[in-house]
């Protein structure tokens, strides 16, 4: 089922609340955004593969295949889509496992619909690559925004749109240290400084692609940065 807004863009959800979808889908279109329903998670998988959407909304806790499995599938076809998880799982290891997964973001259910339709924009305007066209270099990684490639010694690293994202902004500037709160600011777009865990799980995420001897930095009691010198 597709319910058309100002053409935003493809969101599919896939939430087999009944209740729940509909919300999603009436705020999504009065933000803009063209939304397609699917209830479970096969179905929600195919339809990934057939509206190649600008964004997918998974429930965690999908009947059949779950939003997990659904994530996992994805990644492992080399299909970068940003995803969001919906999860009524208030539960730290499931939402790293999520960002782990590849997934870009996630909402714990109950949540504002307006919250929702933030994230999703946030997660659109990250992959859409609106962040300069200037090849960075920094040590022996290299970051292409016009091609959304990142690599590290000529090696190419595939990251999510957020985790691209959150390089750019460390790599645009070497030697600047950033706090969580303006992280959380800059790439992610809110300004819910409770969600600050969000950053230091993509930072992980981001060190553990790139491997052993990466150029981010942990300034205790303040934030992260890239190494100061430039390649």
């Amino acid at each position: 089922m597709d319910a058309v807004g100002d053409d935003k863009g493809l969101v599919l959800v896939v939430e087999d609340d009944p209740a729940i979808a509909d919300i999603e889908r009436l705020y999504l279109v009065r933000a803009g955004f063209t939304v397609h329903l699917e209830s479970d998670g096969r179905a929600g998988l195919e339809q990934v593969r057939r509206l190649r959407p600008a964004a997918v909304i998974l429930d965690v806790g999908l009947p059949g295949l779950d939003g997990i499995g659904v994530c996992r599938a994805m990644r492992e076809a080399g299909d970068w889509t940003p995803v969001l998880f919906v999860t009524a799982r208030d539960d730290e290891v499931d939402r790293v496992l999520g960002i782990e997964l590849g997934a870009d973001d996630y909402v714990t259910k109950p949540f504002s619909p307006r919250e929702l339709v933030a994230r999703v924009k946030g997660i659109v305007r990250r992959s859409s690559g609106l962040i300069g066209d200037t090849v960075l270099r920094v040590e022996d990684v290299t970051l292409d925004p016009a091609t959304r490639m990142v690599a590290r010694g000529g090696i190419r690293v595939d990251l999510t749109a957020t985790e691209f994202d959150l390089l750019a902004q460390l790599m645009a500037r070497p030697g600047r240290v950033y706090s969580r709160e303006e992280l959380l600011s800059l790439v992610w777009g809110i300004a819910d400084y409770s969600a600050s865990r969000t950053v230091d799980v993509h930072v992980a995420q981001l060190r553990a692609k790139l491997g052993a001897g990466n150029p981010i930095r942990t300034v205790r009691g303040v934030g992260y940065s890239v190494a100061g010198r430039e390649g």
